[in-house]
């Protein structure tokens, strides 16, 4: 099993193969999670929704997919996705790049970009 491989507090990632710069991945969402917006620099990622439904935000655009719907994630763009529906999310994720390390992860509110809501007002 790969390193990546393995549950999340919002649901669990499989890595189905991977190579030099590619990885295949199966994710699943837990109903009402998300995964917090993030930033990687030297890949990007293709999204296809298996099942359930998905909120995605790309850079300013948010968009829901529904199963057999698919969208890109270019690097260097803000991006996350969320589950608002009652079923889990499952998502085969294909990140491609020439580096797929875990430390090519940004995290705006580690960066201080974005403040939660309760700090805006």
């Amino acid at each position: 099993m790969s390193s990546h491989s393995g549950a999340r507090y919002w649901g669990n990632v499989e890595v189905i193969e991977e190579g030099d710069n590619y990885r295949i991945s199966r994710v699943e969402i837990k109903p009402r999670h998300g995964i917090k917006p993030q930033i990687h620099y030297h890949r990007n990622e293709h999204w296809v929704v298996v099942s359930g439904v998905a909120k995605v935000t790309c850079g300013d655009t948010e968009t829901l997919l529904n199963r057999n719907e698919s969208t890109y994630v270019p690097a260097a763009t803000l991006h996350k996705v969320e589950n608002p529906g009652l079923i889990p999310l499952v998502i085969l994720e294909i990140q491609n790049g020439e580096y797929l390390g875990e430390d090519d992860i940004e995290r705006p509110y580690d960066l201080n970009l974005i403040k939660p809501t309760s700090e805006n007002k």
